[in-house]
């Protein structure tokens, strides 16, 4: 049931944009070469986590990954696949709990940007559950780094220090 007073989805997606503009526009996309994927990290919380959009063309897939502590994942533009056959619309949004094994892939015909705010570590799995990359704050906030270094663009302070 809507009310008159609340905000539409896009009203509060448009407000959340706006309120990064101020640092958004300045980030840089980091692709992944070979991959159809970028991100552009924009916050780091300490140790604790990260927020980031990422960005994937139609068919591109995030591989098999399990969750270490929390991941809230909102789509901005586009649809996803979740392993689970469940889409999520421009607009929706997913949580998955520490422990969640997944996978999900962008589909339709616009790339896919989805806001991610992760806590915890990320692990990407390869055959035989072997452990093939781990993602964490940490890791993230290196790349951001690694990345504005080799470009020549200005590494703005990302990291706020943990969350309370």
């Amino acid at each position: 049931m809507s009310h008159a007073s609340e905000p539409s989805l896009d009203a509060v997606r448009d407000g959340l944009l706006a309120h990064h503009q101020r640092h958004a526009d300045a980030l840089p996309w980091i692709a992944a070469p070979g991959t159809g994927r970028a991100s552009k990290l924009l916050r780091v919380f300490g140790d604790r986590g990260f927020a980031e959009l990422i960005r994937m063309d139609p068919g591109t897939a995030m591989p098999l990954h399990r969750h270490g502590g929390d991941v809230h994942a909102w789509n901005l533009v586009g649809e996803r696949l979740l392993h689970t056959g469940e889409r999520i619309a421009a607009g929706g949004y997913a949580h998955e709990p520490p422990g969640t094994l997944d996978w999900w892939k962008a589909v339709g015909d616009e790339p896919l940007v989805t806001l991610v705010v992760v806590t915890g570590t990320v692990e990407f799995l390869g055959p035989g559950d072997t452990v093939t990359a781990r993602v964490t704050a940490a890791t993230r906030l290196a790349d951001y780094i690694r990345h504005c270094r080799e470009t020549g663009c200005l590494a703005l302070e990302l990291d706020v220090g943990p969350w309370h």
